[in-house]
């Protein structure tokens, strides 16, 4: 079982190497990831859960905590570190290998997800302030046809992350995070169900609740 040490060495290597995609200098906190998994838990029914960019797994725990006996889990994950060590986790923890059966880890983009249907839950772990406006624009789209009718969207961002980086950036800089800012702006105005101030991660978070697919 990978220990907790190996996992952050992990984690702070692949933020050097892939800070454009991995974001943080620390994987989640346990109150993000609780606040992140808030609308996994359903009515009794079989439900299917898709996390995109679960790093080595912080949230994926609190996930897979509230997962029904019938609910489906798939795992979307770009980086191939941390794909090998999601695998490995689902093998050798007990938590996790209770579910493995019905876990699927997918080493793609979210934006290939296109065969596999549609989902009741979107957790997102992607670090949306650091991706070109474009991309954000191709990952939002993806998640709008991925979302069931009435399936919700969960998802975070830094507390104040893109003024205070506005506030030192170069012009073309500041011209991306707005553009970021208002594709995210546009979500939120139309969708938004729930907003949670997570003071105790670094750096703080906002985690953002949309119902989507309505």
């Amino acid at each position: 079982m990978p220990s907790k040490l190996a996992e952050l060495r992990l984690f702070f290597r692949e933020f050097r190497r892939n800070f454009h995609t991995t974001g943080s200098i620390t994987p989640s906190s346990r109150f993000l990831g609780k606040a992140l998994a808030r609308f996994v838990a359903g009515n009794g029914s079989q439900r299917r859960v898709l996390e995109v960019g679960p790093g080595t797994g912080a949230v994926t725990s609190h996930i897979v905590g509230r997962l029904g006996p019938e609910d489906r889990f798939d795992l979307v994950e770009l980086n191939e570190s941390f794909v090998a060590l999601l695998r490995r986790r689902f093998a050798e923890e007990p938590d996790l290998r209770a579910v493995a059966d019905r876990t699927r880890i997918l080493h793609q983009r979210i934006e290939e997800l296109t065969d596999c249907g549609q989902y009741d839950v979107i957790v997102s772990g992607l670090p949306l302030n650091n991706f070109a406006a474009s991309d954000v624009e191709r990952i939002l789209a993806a998640f709008t046809s991925l979302a069931k009718p009435g399936g919700t969207l969960s998802f975070f961002e830094y507390i104040a992350v893109r003024p205070v980086r506005a506030a030192f950036a170069r012009a073309g800089e500041r011209q991306r995070l707005r553009d970021v800012g208002r594709l995210l702006k546009g979500l939120l105005g139309r969708h938004e169900i729930r907003r949670e101030c997570v003071l105790a991660n670094v750096p703080p978070a906002w985690v953002h609740h949309v119902r989507l697919g309505a």
